[in-house]
């Protein structure tokens, strides 16, 4: 339905836009035409042929004449019914923040701006309006952004003209929290065009309230029993001053930790805490963060996130040449570690065969064995003989690439992983090695480690507590007297710590390196002297750091596994919204990776929906690997169920997605916004609170102009057409009567 429904036809007219230049000119050679026709006339003795084709001519020419001032038909349309004025009342979450204060009352306690739209858009304001315009009293809430709630502005007001062709104006009351959909400023340039004018009321303050908030409690998806997880949290301070608290995490099981904090005034703090579970299970964190006095709004101090407490034990491949001393510290380390399950081999250095005893292999496994290693160190071995070849080289490369399973390479003083450069283990080298010195640097002056900005965050090199202990702690350990030949770090990769004083053209030499590769993940051990921390201090240190690493490899590869089976996904905290990558390693009932298999998960979302993803076999380089994607709709407990029909067996698991809360109470009000829409409309950003102000300010809006419609005769394709059938006619005719 369209503006021109709801018109009625008052007048229609032929009108002309002449000058009298048009006008003198027209009637001259109207004239001269008319006397040199009566003259061809005479001459032709008054014959009746001669006498039509002079009055053809004349009609001609008095045709072109009337052109020459532009005729045109007009009609006028008025509106047989009362313009439609709409009042917008935002009805969103953020509309209950109360920011709104009294000017003649400062010490009355501020109420919600959901309460002052409410008196602003209340009937009876607008109903001295009701004789003038047909008023519409409409409130609009949050839209559905995905499964979350989010306000579309521009939605609202698109929505608004397409229902009403007749709408004159609106009047717009709402804080201007947009935060989905397109932007208002579209919507603002389609009423720009039909001159439909918007009238914005900002509602609420443009500071923000004072508030506390936390912010994010990235708890992992799941932990090992008598380990310790690290909670990392996220706070957000609001007020002018800064503020202490007792930070609290509560179990489902009613356990209880916390610490102190200090927030900084308008500021944000990042940091985690530890937690020590006794027993498997599913639990609940609650991460809770007391109010303040001056706080308003306590319903986003405190977060819930689940976790999954296991008993496992990881399986971990060390491969070494020579039992240096770092080999053998690793070795008891990861052995005295109840959660992980060692398995050596040792290559003599002269050749006569692999080292013997508990937990030694005698051969390099083969690809179904070596698929049941979580995480492989590579030490000072290369290609050699009495060492690796390069189809084990290219095994490991897999392994770590299709089976999430993680490399640490610690090269030694011997050189040997230099020759590892021309194998398929090259592109898993997160640093670049210099090929010129591949024994590496010794010094009689012990090195210390460095940490960079991005180690001293990382949980990999979190020795203590508390960032200021960790730098203290990494700043005294004892040094290294060997160091790998390294020339820079590969894009990509991250470097955790450097060499304290050695430098090269590209800066600080990187001794510390993670890389991502694949689905697994590489680090990159730049000395072997890590044995020496040690020293005064026994294994805590030298214990803590390799069981981390361990773990942090480990960590994909047992979110959900079984005998034949094994699920992980990508991020391990989805949100909504988010693109959830799904990996799987598939094994035969023998054991071997599949390189074909028809692999499905079902998904089952909160609400009971079900969705169905069939996973892709990852191809002949990436063998017992299957990928897909699946981006949740809803927030909540997701469940995974995944089958295999050729091993016929069945994983189930869980996926926690987090909500994104879009609709805030707190936010300072978007002034800016309601501001543009109001200019781009020629309309206007009214600040009162006063309903009698903004509506006398609405009735002096113009009444509708009457619509013209006009029909351009003189432009017409018809119109044109007649003259030169006319002319024709008249040529015609001349060569009938013998005159040409």
């Amino acid at each position: 339905m369209t503006r021109d429904s709801f018109v009625t036809l008052s007048n229609s007219e032929l009108t002309f836009a002449w000058t009298p230049t048009t006008v003198v000119f027209g009637f001259v050679v109207f004239f001269v035409t008319a006397v040199f026709s009566f003259l061809i006339w005479k001459r032709n003795h008054y014959s009746v042929s001669s006498g039509i084709l002079e009055l053809l001519r004349l009609l001609v020419v008095a045709i072109v004449a009337v052109t020459l001032n532009q005729p045109e038909w007009r009609e006028t349309y008025e509106p047989d019914e009362k313009p439609v004025l709409a009042i917008l009342r935002d009805a969103s979450g953020s509309m209950k923040t109360e920011d709104v204060t009294s000017e003649s009352d400062p010490a009355r306690a501020p109420r919600s701006r959901e309460s002052l739209a409410l008196e602003l858009v209340a009937p009876e304001a607008w109903a001295p309006l009701a004789g003038q315009f047909e008023i519409i009293n409409e409130p609009f809430a949050a839209a559905e952004a995905g499964a979350e709630a989010g306000t579309d502005l521009g939605g609202v007001l698109n929505g608004l003209l397409d229902r009403h062709p007749r709408l004159l104006g609106v009047v717009l009351v709402s804080d201007g929290d947009w935060n989905t959909g397109e932007p208002p400023s579209r919507a603002a340039t389609r009423y720009r065009m039909e001159e439909i004018p918007v009238f914005t009321v900002l509602t609420g303050s443009e500071t923000r309230l004072p508030d506390l908030a936390v912010t994010a409690f990235d708890a992992p998806t799941f932990g090992l029993v008598g380990k310790p997880v690290r909670l990392p949290y996220t706070l957000n301070s609001a007020l002018a001053r800064s503020h202490s608290a007792t930070l609290e995490i509560r179990t489902s099981a009613g356990e209880t930790l916390g610490g102190e904090v200090t927030l900084p005034a308008m500021g944000r703090i990042q940091d985690t805490l530890l937690w020590t579970p006794q027993a498997e299970g599913d639990y609940e964190l609650t991460l809770t963060l007391p109010p303040a006095e001056e706080e308003r709004d306590v319903s986003n101090n405190s977060l819930t996130a689940p976790i999954a407490i296991r008993k496992e034990r990881l399986k971990v491949l060390l491969i070494e040449s020579f039992p240096r001393w770092e080999y053998r510290y690793l070795r008891n380390a990861l052995e005295r570690d109840p959660g992980v399950e060692v398995r050596c081999l040792l290559y003599h250095p002269d050749g006569n065969g692999v080292g013997g005893g508990p937990g030694y292999l005698e051969r390099f496994p083969e690809p179904d064995e070596l698929s049941t290693f979580d995480v492989v160190v590579l030490g000072d071995v290369g290609i050699a003989e009495g060492q690796l070849t390069v189809a084990q080289a290219g095994a490991l490369k897999q392994q770590v690439a299709a089976q999430a399973a993680g490399l640490v390479l610690m090269p030694g003083f011997r050189g040997y992983q230099a020759s590892l450069l021309g194998t398929e283990l090259a592109d898993l080298y997160p640093v670049q090695l210099d090929t010129a010195q591949p024994r590496g640097w010794g010094s009689a002056t012990p090195g210390q480690f460095e940490l960079t900005e991005l180690g001293a965050r990382s949980l990999l090199t979190r020795l203590e507590d508390t960032e200021n202990a960790n730098a203290n702690v990494w700043a005294s350990l004892p040094g290294f007297q060997w160091y790998a030949g390294v020339i820079r770090a590969k894009p990509g990769s991250e470097v955790l710590a450097t060499h304290s004083s050695e430098t090269n053209r590209h800066g600080r030499i990187p001794l510390i390196v993670t890389k991502t590769y694949g689905t697994g993940k590489i680090l990159f051990m730049g000395t072997d002297g890590a044995w020496r921390w040690r020293k005064g201090v026994e294994d805590k240190y030298h214990y803590r750091f390799w069981g981390q690493v361990a773990r942090w490899m480990a960590y994909q590869r047992n979110m959900a596994s079984d005998e034949r089976m094994r699920l992980f996904y990508s991020p391990d905290r989805p949100r909504n919204g988010d693109t959830l990558t799904l990996n799987a390693n598939v094994m035969s009932v023998g054991g071997e990776p599949l390189q074909s298999a028809n692999v499905v998960v079902q998904i089952t979302a909160p609400s009971g929906k079900i969705e169905t993803v069939r996973l892709q076999p990852g191809g002949e380089e990436q063998w017992g690997l299957f990928t897909g994607t699946f981006t949740p709709g809803e927030s909540g407990e997701h469940g995974l169920a995944m089958t295999c029909a050729e091993n016929g067996a069945t994983l189930e698991t869980a996926v926690t997605v987090q909500g994104t809360t879009l609709e805030r109470v707190g936010e300072p009000a978007r002034r800016d916004v309601l501001d543009e829409i109001a200019r781009l409309t020629r309309g206007e950003l009214l600040t009162t609170i006063d309903p009698a102000a903004i509506r006398d300010r609405i009735a002096a809006l113009p009444e509708p102009e009457p619509i013209e419609r006009r029909l351009r005769l003189w432009a017409h394709p018809f119109w044109i057409g007649a003259i030169v059938l006319l002319l024709t006619i008249f040529w015609i005719g001349r060569k009938m009567a013998g005159a040409v």
